[in-house]
Order: structure tokens, then sequence, then C-alpha cells
């Protein structure tokens, strides 16, 4: 099996609202370390990470006085960015994957093409509005802005639940899963996976 080597991207983005670096390796073995002013984000990356056995570094600072909201998008942009950096031609990957977890008593599922077509469908309905102080419509803003820059098709359902930290868990936990799967280079596939010959 040919092993595509240094699938990792490192970024650095500053504006008036935020200052963060970022690194992501799809290659990695689960490590996480990170360093925001959300903390439930914080966990929610983790999760991503770990069940994705990717390596992710987040040094991030914003302007949380204010709200989460600058935060947690730019994160999502950085990451974005730096998947697509890191699976550069996308030559040999999977490219689809469809993934269920469940969390208890929720169940997510994640279905991610790898496409170069960047599109967000999001059906998830929440008991509550907030976890701790953490908003929840910024679990949306993440993924989209993510998915816009990583551009991937993204689908994202939460079935069912009734704990509204046990359902975005189990997104965060299916969106690692399901990103992995999406971007293992299977042997079988010659070059790129499309009838195009482009992604």
């Amino acid at each position: 099996m040919t092993q595509q080597l240094d699938r990792q991207a490192s970024i650095k983005r500053t504006t008036s609202e935020t200052d963060i670096e970022l690194t992501f390796n799809l290659d990695g073995s689960g490590v996480c370390e990170l360093e925001t002013d959300v903390p439930f984000l914080n966990h929610m990356l983790d999760l991503f990470t770990k069940h994705g056995q990717f390596d992710l570094k987040v040094d991030a600072r914003g302007d949380v006085e204010i709200d989460d909201h600058h935060t947690v998008e730019d994160i999502g942009i950085c990451l974005g960015q730096t998947l697509r950096e890191a699976l550069g031609d996308k030559r040999g990957i999977k490219r689809y994957a469809s993934v269920f977890v469940p969390m208890d008593e929720a169940l997510a599922q994640v279905v991610i093409d790898v496409s170069n077509r960047p599109h967000l469908e999001y059906r998830a309905e929440y008991p509550s509005a907030t976890v701790g102080s953490f908003s929840v419509e910024l679990v949306k803003e993440f993924l989209w802005k993510f998915a816009l820059e990583a551009r991937i098709t993204l689908h994202v359902i939460v079935h069912y639940g009734e704990n509204t930290h046990h359902m975005i868990e189990a997104v965060f936990k299916a969106l690692g899963r399901a990103l992995d799967e999406a971007t293992q280079i299977d042997p079988r596939v010659k070059g790129v996976p499309s009838t195009k010959g482009l992604l």
C-alpha cells in the first residue's frame, strides 16, 4: 500500500477579532494540544481528533468578551484550510464516507464527499440553546466554515437525542471518524477518484 507522505499543514491567521495558530496532520495518532478561550469547543475538537486519529494543535485567542462566535468561526476556517492543503491533489483517497455514532441516547450521522464542492447540509434540533455558556448555534457555524474552506460536501444529521451535550458530542465523534475514512488511501484507487480526473 502506497501512503502519501506528510499529509499535514499549518496556518497562522490574525485578524482584529482573533489570533490563531493551527497545525493539522491527517495521518496522526490522536494527539491533541488545544489552547483556546472556548472550553466546550476544546472538548469537541479533542473528540474529533481522537476518533479520527489525527494530530491537531490549536493556539487561539479571540474577542470572547463579546461572545465565542469569531473564535469558533475562525478555528473552523483554519481547520478547513489546513485540511485542504494536507490533502494535496487527493490522489488515491477513498473520497466518500458515512458514519453513525451513538452517544448514550443520542445518534448522529455524518456523510462526507471530499468533492472540491463545498456544501453543508445540517439537520439537527437540540433541546437547549446553550451548553454551559456555549451557544449551540455555533456548531453549525463551525461546520459550515470548515466545509467551505476544506471544499468538502458535508451532511450532518442528528437523528434523535435528549441531552444537547450528548448530541453535539456524537456529531464531532462522527465527523472525526467519517473524515478519517474518506481521506484514507485506498490502494485500489488509481489517481484521483473521479471520472472527471480532477477533484
